[in-house]
């Protein structure tokens, strides 16, 4: 295979002749760390996700980015992916209301600001943030984390 054919194998043409972005050997690999085949979908989300480093998503966000940068993906399939990243450990899912989550590229551990009037989700950059009286977990299990989520509106 030529240079030029396995550039085309990595980059779909859209209609006016640019390429569109379907994910680099760095998302493949980061995809294969964790267990997950790289389809084109998945190495296309995985590059939007992970290209610019931390940052909170939601699944509409990604799908509408995967579209501007040519990728053809539905939104359920964006859902999807976000679900298998989440159980693979790539990601964390932040419930900020019933129907309403974002996707955090950070996997350590931090608590988050939510912006009611921008909903907006953002870091808490200060580590003193301390939960104290948490129950006992029932027999057999292990608490695994506790999320804080701080929720703030204009004054």
């Amino acid at each position: 295979m030529s240079a030029t054919q396995a550039s085309v194998g990595r980059n779909n043409l859209m209609a006016n002749g640019k390429k569109a972005l379907v994910g680099s050997a760095k998302a493949s690999a980061r995809l294969r760390a964790v267990g997950l085949r790289p389809t084109r979908q998945r190495r296309l989300l995985a590059e939007l996700l992970f290209r610019y480093g931390h940052r909170h998503v939601t699944a509409e966000l990604l799908h509408r980015e995967a579209e501007e940068s040519g990728g053809r993906v539905s939104l359920a399939t964006v859902y999807n992916a976000l679900h298998q990243f989440t159980a693979a450990g790539l990601l964390q899912q932040v419930v900020v209301e019933p129907s309403r989550s974002y996707f955090d590229t950070n996997c350590g551990s931090h608590q988050h600001f939510y912006h009611e009037d921008d909903g907006e989700l953002i870091d808490i950059a200060d580590d003193r943030v301390a939960v104290s009286g948490l129950p006992q977990p029932p027999k057999g299990t292990a608490i695994a984390r506790v999320d804080v989520v701080v929720r703030i509106r204009r004054a």
